[in-house]
């Protein structure tokens, strides 16, 4: 083995559950960290990478992390907004280790949503860790796209809860299903996922949920977009944290950290599609993933089939499909599940922190089963911003390999997509926000223009919008007024 051949040597996951809680995010990440690795190997970090947090702003939180587990002056990174972000990070470390410039990396990341949420409808703004001015920002801390644009500000599309309906809409009419059919498939999807968070002790729900009670809405699963209720959303009220560290095989070794707990990243690849949702050739497809997610699997001389444990980004249902449809994977194989975790829903959805703790536990996973293999996906944005991840516990064949696939993603063909247009179009996919008292608001439609263009565009009376969960409305006729309002014909 190549001496720096890059080593995953540590991984720690947290959970904070008490009801009076004292810790910030900044305390969850050091006990994360003491999880993950001794404290001789947490000081010889040289190196600490976090995530981008919500909980609470940090000028530089590795800086934090550094002096709370006595690493000596490493240099820190921060990262931009997005759920593709630590896998990312760990495809960035495994290239820095190989080739020299570290040798041992921290990454890390922390919410406590769960409580400040908790705070701020008390009125009470916790008196967590500031640092002043004379902190420089990390590196990082500016990284990232917009997550809307023209046409989407327009008409106030504006949050993943909006978007990932309007994708499953788009999945149902592509395989040609009913609106009932659909709603207890995708039910059934979610009853998997929550059957793997009742056996993952680090899952923030362990309570196994059926299908019924997941695509069925009622008091306390309330239609949040139609076709999603509450449990087909991510679980972002948690307050959770989770550490990775990395070496090379060499400083492994040094550090005397049993090969029991060595865990290799074979390959990795990172794309995106095109940030504008309306370019999008297809709503039921993802071009970056396909491509991506075959040359990660290029790169460690394997194919799907060779992978035994997976686990696909699951923010909502939608981007579970699109990745195992793009990947060649079957939905619903109750031998091989789409998650090692349970999913954002019931493991719990720490903003974009998520995959640290997807792949800590494809970690310890393959930690106790060294023949298997291990496939993570990473997923920023709306299904735009993508990183994937192969993982053994044998060592490789190979040194570790990393592509930008961009290049080839950008030659895929994409829709012309129009921020202002009026006349009649036809209905390609929506979805339908309902407010808390259960009832339709409005509904968000993605419009087929006669020359095969895109528009989006919004039913914003209640009474319009109460239509398009009575009946499928799909390749119906719609008016586009000149402001970005709809009305069905």
């Amino acid at each position: 083995m190549d001496p720096r051949t890059p080593v995953l040597v540590g991984y720690g996951q947290v959970n904070q559950r008490a009801e009076n809680p004292q810790a910030e995010p900044i305390d969850l990440m050091v006990d994360a960290a003491r999880t993950a690795a001794d404290p001789r190997v947490l000081e010889a970090a040289d190196s600490v990478r976090v995530v981008n947090l919500l909980s609470w702003r940090y000028r530089d939180p590795g800086l934090l992390l550094a002096q709370r587990i006595r690493a000596d002056g490493p240099t820190t990174r921060y990262t931009g907004v997005g759920g593709n972000t630590p896998q990312s990070l760990v495809n960035e470390a495994c290239l820095d280790i190989q080739n020299g410039r570290a040798d041992v990396v921290v990454i890390a990341g922390a919410e406590t949503w769960r409580t400040r949420t908790r705070l701020r409808a008390k009125g009470i703004k916790p008196h967590w860790t500031r640092q002043d001015e004379s902190v420089p920002m990390a590196d990082g801390a500016d990284d990232g796209v917009p997550m809307a644009g023209p046409a989407e500000i327009r008409i106030n599309l504006d949050r993943p809860a909006y978007v990932y309906p309007m994708f499953e809409q788009a999945l149902r009419i592509a395989a040609g299903e009913t609106i009932e059919e659909h709603r207890r498939r995708i039910g059934q999807l979610w009853a998997q996922f929550s059957a793997v968070a009742a056996t993952n002790p680090h899952a923030w729900n362990r309570e196994p949920v059926s299908a019924e009670e997941i695509w069925q809405a009622r008091p306390d699963n309330r239609m949040i977009s139609w076709p999603y209720p509450k449990l087909m959303n991510s679980n972002n009220m948690v307050d959770q944290a989770a550490v990775l560290v990395l070496t090379s095989a060499e400083k492994a070794t040094y550090l005397q950290i049993p090969k029991d707990r060595w865990v290799f990243p074979y390959s990795g690849t990172d794309s995106h599609d095109t940030y504008a949702i309306g370019e999008r050739a297809e709503f039921y497809a993802s071009p970056a993933i396909r491509i991506g997610g075959r040359r990660a699997l290029e790169l460690s001389d394997i194919g799907i089939d060779d992978v035994y444990l997976v686990d696909l980004y699951s923010c909502f249902p939608s981007a579970v499909q699109v990745a195992a449809n793009e990947l060649g994977l079957p939905i619903g194989d109750s031998a091989r599940p789409l998650t090692v975790t349970g999913g954002l829903t019931f493991a719990g959805g720490p903003w974009n922190n998520y995959v640290t703790h997807s792949i800590a536990t494809m970690a310890e996973r393959l930690a106790a089963a060294p023949g298997q293999l291990g496939l993570i996906t990473a997923n920023g944005g709306y299904l735009t911003k993508h990183s994937f991840g192969v993982y053994g516990a044998q060592p490789p064949r190979h040194e570790f390999r990393w592509e930008d696939v961009q290049s080839e993603v950008d030659r895929e063909p994409i829709r012309a997509a129009l921020v202002e247009w009026a006349g009649v179009g036809t209905v390609e996919t929506w979805t339908t926000p309902f407010d808390r008292e259960g009832a339709p608001e409005k509904a968000f439609l993605a419009v087929r223009t006669p020359d095969d263009a895109r528009v989006l565009a919004v039913v914003a009376d209640a009474a319009g919008a109460a239509a398009t969960v009575d009946d499928d409305i799909a390749g119906a006729k719609v008016q586009i007024n000149e402001d970005g309002t709809a009305a069905l014909l």
